[in-house]
């Protein structure tokens, strides 16, 4: 995994520095990541797993599309962003605001915005996760499954529809 450069916030999400990932990650440093939950026009959430090469949780289930924002990056064009490099979705428009969490511990100290979208075309996912087809309850599998962060199952019980 290429070590690239993340901004450094402060509690108010505002930016003080950048720094390595491998760092960020390594001193606890806040930063900024968005998680995009995409339903189908049933209601049914997709999930994906996150590649065992990943340094934090790795094949742990994740939102079906989430990342660090780059240096410089905002919120909306990293949702779009993600959702087009994890499963192919190329909206027009970023998708809607759900709410912002504040970064914490339960968070990897990361501020995340987490946002809803709809689609029902087929999604093309990268090679190295794994995903489930649309699901229609969420809280049997939060209850047997290890998710990416306390964020993950919190949010999808949320928004299980």
């Amino acid at each position: 995994m290429s070590d690239e450069f993340f901004d450094v916030v402060n509690d108010r999400d505002e930016v003080i520095g950048r720094e390595y990932r491998s760092e960020v990650h390594r001193r606890g440093l806040m930063h900024r990541a968005v998680h995009v939950l995409v339903f189908n026009s049933k209601g049914e959430l997709f999930l994906q797993k996150r590649s065992q090469t990943k340094d934090t949780f790795p094949g742990a289930w994740d939102s079906s599309a989430s990342g660090h924002l780059c240096c410089g990056e905002e919120y909306d064009v990293c949702a779009l962003r993600e959702l087009d490099e994890e499963i192919g979705l190329k909206p027009k428009a970023p998708p809607e605001r759900l709410f912002k969490i504040d970064a914490g511990p339960q968070t990897g100290q990361e501020h995340v915005w987490v946002y809803r979208c709809v689609c029902d075309q087929p999604l093309k996912l990268n090679p190295e996760s794994g995903g489930l087809p649309f699901l229609k309850d969420v809280n049997c599998l939060c209850k047997d499954h290890r998710f990416a962060s306390a964020l993950k199952s919190q949010s999808l019980l949320a928004f299980n529809r």
